[in-house]
């Protein structure tokens, strides 16, 4: 199991929390450390069977306060401005196999480990 992480986020630490409660430890990806390219990031949005437009935070850090207009980009500007600012894209997103999950509110998480999406 992964989960994209951001240390700085409380909902991205709570998923986390709740996943090792679970007895699972799960591989940490900081993607503000480390951000993923655009095969990376084309592969957990078909997972997550989302385009880069649905996976745009909504808070905090968005297109608009980094001056873009969302309503004019494309989905593969889109995906250039999150490859370019990982901030922008939403969390956390926990990824099992081919499963993958944006665990926003938190408890979306629990049916992720729950017996039947395991």
């Amino acid at each position: 199991m992964r989960i994209y992480h951001n240390p700085n986020c409380g909902t991205s630490r709570t998923v986390l929390g709740l996943i090792r409660e679970a007895g699972i430890e799960p591989e940490v990806f900081e993607y503000l450390k480390t951000p993923p390219d655009k095969e990376h990031l084309t592969a957990l949005f078909a997972k997550l069977g989302m385009s880069p437009r649905d996976i745009l935070r909504r808070k905090g850090t968005t297109l608009e306060t980094l001056g873009m207009d969302e309503a004019k980009m494309s989905d593969a500007a889109i995906l250039d401005a999150i490859v370019t600012h990982p901030i922008l894209l939403e969390r956390p997103i926990v990824v099992e196999g081919d499963d993958a999950r944006i665990c926003r509110p938190a408890d979306r998480v629990k049916r992720f480990l729950s017996a039947e999406g395991r």
